[in-house]
């Protein structure tokens, strides 16, 4: 299982309103405590910030911002010396307009650089293609200085790498090696999929013409580049591991960039993420997953919130159902991801206009972590952006202390499914259930756990269907006794069968 830093929000140590690595490497504890396997912290390298890190000046450097090269290796040391696995957030496939690369690429058409990005030449006075970014508007900045237009499929500030130029193969694996070297596990790669494009840069279709190209890109030329990516982790000891963002929706459409177990390791599932509370739709989402991946061994990954989205505790309107959520997400195969917060059941923050600061709006999910019932909550200085909700009493100090609360709910999952192995890599098979009920049994050899998790507002009776005990129940309700087959509205259980 693994965690989601979004350092900036993290803790911070220095006074200056933002999260660095002091700050998480004080907390490696508490998440060893929590129960997670691992870290995945979001970009933590030179930046001049327009997107928050994934525009970066220098792929080698830490930003002041966060701290230094030292500070890094301090952090990575104390994390393996506790057990804990540090993955870093790499982005492929777009540089800053300030990195070096850029720079000189853009200082004239015959730069050495020039073949790095994608430069063209525009139509009928336009940019070269009806091609969308991510943010709004087109994905096509004129410059002025050279008279050509380059493409970038998020901000200006984010030109796109050209992936077809050997250099840039050659530099992008230099920089994973640079990581790799320093003893890092692995890499979230951030949109990997896009990094592949047809040379002839075509026209979306008319009826894709209004939107960008990040759900939709598909390009085969992935693919050997992946493989070549793998090559470069496949050579270094230990279990390092590369773990997509693939935004393409249908877990048919994932399944591809493992390869043949020669691509991605691991590729993000979004299914549950914007799933609405339904406990078919959700039945359906897992059954299809594993349809597309378990015969080919395919390993997946799951999620239900992270720093692009609001937190499933503010979609869902509900700590119940974040329980619930809670529940399912733990007990599937796979490896699941937290993002940091969400254990102790945060919704976003309300942040008013003049205070938001993020291009794609994504301030909510951002809000700062509060450690303790203190006026600044365990940080030093005054946070870059508002406290989510009730900070007071629900933050990490005040949920540890309670054993009822959501955050000993996680940890209860968490060792639960460390001491299973039919939740961590057993079969999935969905049970018959009342309506409104998401029932499956997870099973390894002899080891059996079922899950019945109501999504209603109702109580149900279902069937126990034998001598079942429950392991962990979200509600905490009767843990350790007999179950006798029902279930409180909007309530999950972990059964086991008695023996």
């Amino acid at each position: 299982m693994l965690y989601q830093v979004y350092p900036r929000s993290f803790l911070d140590t220095d006074g200056d309103g933002v999260g660095d690595l002091a700050g998480v490497r004080a907390k490696l504890p508490y998440l060893r405590w929590l129960g997670v396997d691992g870290v995945w912290l979001s970009p933590i390298y030179r930046s001049p910030m327009a997107d928050f890190g994934y525009d970066v000046s220098d792929h080698c450097a830490i930003d002041p911002v966060f701290g230094d090269l030292p500070g890094f290796d301090r952090l990575l040391a104390d994390a393996h010396a506790i057990g804990l696995r540090l993955l870093l957030d790499w982005v492929p496939n777009h540089t800053s307009d300030r990195h070096p690369w850029f720079v000189e690429s853009r200082s004239s058409r015959d730069s050495p650089k020039r073949d790095w990005y994608f430069w063209r030449d525009g139509h009928d006075d336009g940019p070269p293609n009806n091609w969308r970014a991510a943010f709004g508007g087109q994905a096509w900045t004129w410059d002025e200085s050279t008279r050509q237009w380059y493409l970038h499929l998020f901000l200006s500030q984010q030109p796109d790498l050209r992936w077809s130029e050997p250099d840039v193969v050659d530099a992008m694996h230099g920089v994973l090696r640079f990581w790799l070297d320093r003893g890092v596990d692995g890499f979230r790669a951030d949109v990997v999929h896009l990094i592949s494009k047809d040379e002839e840069l075509p026209d979306q279709p008319p009826e894709l013409a209004d939107i960008d190209l990040v759900g939709v890109h598909d390009h085969p030329g992935a693919h050997p580049l992946l493989r070549n990516l793998r090559a470069v982790l496949d050579a270094y000891p230990g279990d390092r591991v590369m773990v997509g963002e693939v935004n393409l929706g249908s877990a048919a459409r994932l399944a591809p960039y493992y390869g043949a177990g020669d691509e991605l390791h691991m590729v993000f599932n979004f299914s549950l993420l914007w799933a609405p509370w339904d406990a078919a739709h959700w039945a359906g989402r897992i059954a299809e997953s594993e349809a597309a991946l378990a015969p080919s061994g395919a390993w997946p990954v799951w999620v239900l919130s992270n720093h692009d989205t609001p937190r499933h505790r503010t979609r869902y309107g509900s700590e119940a159902r974040a329980r619930v959520a809670a529940t399912v997400l733990l007990t599937l195969r796979g490896t699941p991801f937290l993002y940091a917060g969400e254990e102790l059941g945060l919704a976003d923050a309300e942040v008013p206009d003049g205070v938001r600061v993020d291009p794609g709006g994504r301030d909510g999910c951002r809000a700062p972590f509060p450690w303790d019932d203190q006026a600044g909550h365990g940080w030093a200085g005054e946070p870059w952006l508002p406290w989510p909700p009730d900070p007071a009493v629900r933050n990490a100090g005040a949920l540890a202390g309670d054993r009822r609360s959501i955050l000993h709910l996680y940890r209860r999952l968490l060792a639960c499914r460390r001491r299973s192995a039919a939740l961590h890599s057993g079969t999935w098979e969905r049970l018959d259930a009342p309506d409104g009920v998401l029932a499956y049994e997870r099973r390894a050899g002899a080891d059996v756990r079922r899950i019945w998790a109501n999504f209603g507002d109702e109580a149900v009776a279902g069937d126990a269907g034998g001598d079942w005990v429950v392991e962990v129940a979200g509600s905490g309700r009767g843990e350790g006794d007999p179950w006798d087959g029902r279930l409180a509205a909007t309530e999950a259980l972990v059964v086991r069968p008695v023996g």
